[in-house]
């Protein structure tokens, strides 16, 4: 890069500043920003810095290493201005705000990434490292576990010495050696600890209350196939992965179309949480949600893209709950809410007129 380059829209925002440890001068450029809803999040998300009357605030930097392997990454090159070399402009794909929270965290986990790493092949993971900087951002203000019989804790309880991402694919393997208070008020020994990530995922049971059936899906699993299980199909949810900049909710109503062929007319908050904790960093919304299952709605589903093969089970819920006490129900989640269905059925129904 040249000695100074101008930043504009999320790039000269202070928290994308701060994420890439710059520093400059505010400048006014002559035109306007248009699109980059996604800027920060997809390599094609930057806006376009159209002309006409107006000005757009801008910062002149100058550009360290993280900002050219940020740049690297995200296929950013400077583009030649009167007033100096612009960075932060593509082509204005999409209309709407920046999200200049989570494209400052997906600009620190891009840094984080070894430095030895090619930017294309950190670049290949750009949505896998979006899914984990939005599910950071939701997890920081979380509620505590436990409520009030868990002792609250502060940034300085815990030591992150080293850490380091061992593998990363799809999901990818953290190793952090750390140290934190122990329950007799003292710190333990460093130690080595493994994490699998994958980020924040959302589970919906789709149920029909006026003809209080659910709707289940079937898939092959890797998982069980891997423990030598003899039926790696299980029954299951509709699930999915929450995408960078969608939200939560949204995501449910995604997933529903996408593997079910349905429409979700409202979502009922279940129990949210850390499945496996010790070793999974993933945590899981789960909802019930209203839809209309009519006879013959099962159908065969899933996104070729991603060579989905989902089929559909319609069932009755007083059935679901039996197989889940008889421990047919091998998913887990799938059998949380249907417990969680059984306990709360009736006082949804009141909720939605139905008595």
């Amino acid at each position: 890069m040249t000695d100074a380059v101008i930043v504009v829209g999320v790039l000269a925002d202070p928290r994308m500043m701060a994420a890439l440890g710059l520093t400059g001068t505010p400048v006014a450029l002559r035109g306007r920003l248009t699109g980059g809803a996604r800027a920060g999040i997809d390599r094609d998300g930057w806006p376009r810095l159209a002309g006409g009357p107006g000005t757009v605030a801008a910062m002149r930097v100058a550009p360290n290493a993280g900002l050219a392997r940020y740049a690297a990454v995200m296929g950013l090159v400077a583009h030649d201005r009167p007033d100096g070399p612009v960075l932060g402009v593509g082509d204005g794909c999409a209309d709407g705000e920046p999200q200049a929270d989570l494209a400052a965290a997906i600009a620190r986990r891009i840094l984080m990434a070894p430095h030895d790493r090619p930017a294309d092949r950190v670049a290949r993971r750009l949505p896998m490292i979006g899914v984990w900087a939005a599910s950071e951002l939701r997890g920081a203000p979380g509620p505590a576990s436990g409520g009030d019989l868990v002792s609250r804790r502060g940034p300085a309880d815990v030591q992150i010495l080293r850490r380091d991402e061992t593998f990363a694919g799809y999901f990818s393997v953290e190793v952090c050696e750390l140290r934190h208070r122990t329950h007799a008020g003292g710190m333990t020994p460093p130690v080595r600890r493994e994490g699998f990530v994958s980020g924040d995922a959302v589970v919906v049971l789709p149920w029909d209350p006026v003809r209080d059936r659910v709707l289940l899906i079937e898939q092959f699993r890797l998982a069980p196939l891997l423990r030598r299980d003899p039926q790696p199909w299980l029954l299951e949810t509709v699930a999915g992965r929450v995408d960078a900049g969608e939200t939560v909710e949204d995501a449910a109503r995604r997933e529903a179309r996408e593997e079910a062929d349905l429409a979700v007319t409202r979502l009922f908050p279940a129990i949210h949480n850390y499945p496996s904790p010790g070793a999974f960093a993933e945590y899981l919304y789960t909802y019930v949600g209203i839809a209309d299952l009519p006879d013959g709605i099962e159908g065969v589903h899933g996104l070729e893209s991603e060579s989905e093969d989902i089929r559909g089970h319609l069932l009755a819920r007083a059935d679901l709950t039996g197989m889940a006490m008889a421990g047919q129900l091998t998913n887990g989640p799938l059998a949380m809410i249907a417990l969680w269905l059984e306990l709360r059925h009736r006082a949804i129904r009141v909720e939605l007129g139905l008595g």
